[in-house]
């Protein structure tokens, strides 16, 4: 389905297509938070929307618009396209990175004494 079609479709229509676990997000309602970012979106489509909001799912108003969303430390830019429709903000701002391990420092063995400094 185009993404022209699904803007076109009602709200009901557009749940339908989800998984069951983003069908009873939507169907316990929107938090206030959550209308606010909503309706944010929509008045200025142009502007970086920030947003602590992680449990929003991408909507297809969404499409186009660019979002920051808090990972805990900083706000991860995000611009949504059509195939991140139905997904988690949490789910594009991951919280934990893995860490990236050099060589041994100076003096953590006794042959590493001897070794050359980056």
């Amino acid at each position: 389905m185009t993404i022209d079609k699904l803007q076109e479709l009602d709200f009901e229509q557009f749940m339908s297509m989800l998984p069951a676990r983003q069908r009873r997000t939507f169907k316990r309602g929107l938090s206030q938070e959550q209308a606010k970012l909503i309706n944010d979106s929509n008045q200025t489509p142009e502007k970086v929307i920030r947003t602590h909001r992680r449990e929003m799912i991408i909507i297809p108003q969404f499409v186009g618009r660019k979002f920051a969303v808090h990972n805990g430390r900083e706000f991860v830019d995000i611009e949504i396209l059509p195939e991140m429709i139905g997904l988690y903000f949490g789910e594009l701002a991951p919280t934990r990175t893995s860490p990236t391990h050099t060589g041994p420092g100076v003096g953590a063995t006794k042959s590493s004494k001897f070794m050359p400094l980056k």
